[in-house]
């Protein structure tokens, strides 16, 4: 019954679309592919030649973890406004923060840092599945933090890592990145927080615009403008160049591993264009994004792609991850350009899966834009299954 009223409902959207929100509905997840697809997938070869990884074996199931309560799933306008304008959405992530705590005492991941040559990104598994950074000058022993949400898991991060916090980046004013932003700028004196002015930063002592680098030690980060999901919303890119590795984004809510965040304070066009700044760097950059939000992106993508291998491959991967609720993060953007629909609205196959028209040419096909803000509203029914 209620795939006919999907179908109904998408009267004029075209049958392809149709039978995708039917899909959805009826429960389709990548990690049931088909054998046809999977013997596809071990027989193909990856152009730079390496190994493919093996299947599951068919003796494991795989069983999502139990999330937690997201504050931000399906809320109205009215919830939004009080959790992001008023001390109610405040007392909401201190109630949410004690809840993590106690049901993940060592986080909600398992988690490994990355070093290049003096730099150090340590992963910080927060919330129920947030994620904070720190990014280390191992020589000068001085660290950022990125979206701070728990401070007490931050802070025993700095305490192990024997260093000194000097600067907080946040990417945007949701309380599940800037939680912690009181308690480590009131115990770090000289630590200086960063942010958009137009996000309602809490603490922020040092605004930021698009293009401003903040520089510690070797570090040089730049903060990028990428509004949508918050008018004010920041990503911020380390650059790889002064310590010879690869460049590192912190994506935030703009940016995950096969997904992007909800247009909260944008719309689809201003959000295709925060997509597409990112989309200009270069395809070995790191992405570290603010969630851990794998699984359920690659089953959404499996739905609207289904005969994409290079999803399928990641798909085996992440599941591996997560049945020892080891982390996802980080991964490439040229793996993300390869899977990720949100950053393949200009993919003919996409156009073509979703699209109402015959082909590029069709008067009635999708604009790019379009196309995201459809993708992002099957992906929210999707979500909420």
């Amino acid at each position: 019954m209620a795939a006919v009223v999907a179908a109904t409902a998408l009267k004029g959207r075209g049958a392809r679309n149709a039978r995708v929100l039917r899909g959805i509905l009826a429960g389709a997840t990548a990690n049931k592919a088909s054998h046809n697809r999977i013997r596809a997938l071990q027989s193909h070869s990856s152009p730079e030649g390496k190994e493919e990884p093996e299947p599951l074996s068919p003796e494991l199931e795989y069983i999502p973890r139990k999330r937690g309560k997201n504050p931000m799933k399906a809320v109205g306008l009215a919830w939004y406004s009080l959790y992001t304008r008023t001390w109610l959405g405040y007392l909401f992530y201190r109630q949410q923060l004690r809840r993590a705590r106690n049901r993940y005492p060592k986080g909600h991941s398992k988690t490994q840092p990355r070093l290049f040559n003096g730099v150090k990104v340590l992963p910080i598994p927060v919330l129920s599945d947030n994620y904070s950074y720190l990014i280390i000058d191992t020589q000068a022993q001085l660290a950022v933090a990125v979206d701070p949400s728990d401070p007490r898991a931050v802070q025993a991060s700095i305490e192990k890592e024997g260093v000194t916090l000097v600067a907080i980046l946040c990417t945007h004013k949701h309380w599940d990145h800037s939680g912690g932003n009181r308690d480590l700028s009131r115990r770090h004196r000289d630590c200086r927080v960063y942010g958009s002015p137009q996000d309602g930063i809490p603490y922020l002592t040092h605004p930021l615009c698009h293009q401003d680098v903040v520089s510690v030690g070797r570090l040089q980060i730049r903060a990028l403008a990428t509004p949508g999901h918050t008018q004010g919303h920041l990503v911020y890119l380390l650059d790889g160049e002064p310590y010879k590795g690869p460049s590192c984004l912190f994506s935030g809510d703009l940016l995950f591993l096969s997904g992007c965040g909800r247009t909260f304070e944008g719309n689809a066009e201003t959000m295709l264009s925060s997509l597409d700044t990112v989309l200009g760097l270069g395809d070995d950059t790191l992405l570290w994004p603010g969630h851990e939000y794998a699984e359920e992106n690659l089953g959404f993508a499996g739905v609207v792609e289904p005969e994409n291998l290079a999803r399928e491959r990641k798909m085996q991967w992440v599941q591996r991850q997560r049945m020892e609720r080891k982390g996802t993060c980080p991964s490439t953007l040229g793996e993300e350009r390869s899977y990720n629909p949100f950053l393949r609205t200009h993919c003919l196959e996409l156009q073509e899966a979703l699209g109402p028209g015959p082909g590029p040419t069709g008067d009635d096909d999708y604009s790019r834009a379009q196309l995201l803000e459809e993708l992002r509203r099957l992906k929210d029914m999707h979500k909420s299954k």
